[in-house]
């Protein structure tokens, strides 16, 4: 008798997530996607997507093949608090570029730059797994959250794109500390001055 109902896990269960997954995160958003309506699509039980990824957040960093877990590597940048956090975050940020995960990470930039649904990736990228946390993490005013986190990604994906994509000198070749020291202030008072109107 053929075999009804859900499909084993296997490798490719699994791949089948992962493409139901990229089209819901890429239609709806990452608030959006439900892992229930993700399992449907991949004609699984949404334990099983619990099985493979764990939380929505792993799925989605998986549907990106994200080079860095922000869950993991975030905590040391905003829980010391807003004093310092400029000069926190431009070191943790030219500390994933300079070591083998920025390989991939240019990568995206790159496909962002040029194609649409990756565009769309990766700003649910930036507002689910980095902004909001940085939000969360430093008690921003929820009014102002948007408009601060939006100024400092501006400034770095800014750097990443002089420094380690168009390789702009003097950018591209000044000791990290260099930039920490000359961008930190920056980063520093987008989140923690008051903003003009």
């Amino acid at each position: 008798m053929a075999r009804t109902g859900r499909r084993p896990g296997n490798q490719d269960t699994r791949e089948a997530i992962l493409a139901a997954a990229r089209t819901a995160f890429a239609e709806r958003g990452f608030d959006g996607a439900s892992i229930r309506q993700i399992a449907s699509t991949a004609g699984v039980d949404p334990a099983l997507v619990h099985h493979y990824f764990g939380a929505k957040d792993q799925l989605f960093l998986a549907t990106m093949n994200a080079p860095i877990d922000p869950g993991e590597l975030l905590p040391p940048v905003f829980e010391p608090g807003i004093d310092g956090v400029g000069e926190r975050l431009v070191r943790a940020f030219l500390g994933i570029w300079d070591s083998p995960a920025g390989t991939p990470v240019v990568a995206l930039v790159r496909s962002a730059m040029q194609h649409d649904w990756s565009a769309r990736m990766l700003r649910e990228f930036l507002v689910s797994q980095i902004l909001r946390r940085a939000a969360r993490a430093l008690d921003l005013d929820p009014a102002e959250a948007p408009k601060r986190a939006a100024l400092v990604a501006s400034q770095m994906i800014g750097i990443g794109i002089l420094r380690y994509i168009l390789k702009l000198e003097p950018l591209a070749s000044m000791p990290p500390e260099e930039v920490v020291s000359n961008v930190a202030p920056t980063i520093q008072r987008y989140l923690a001055d008051p903003l003009p109107g």
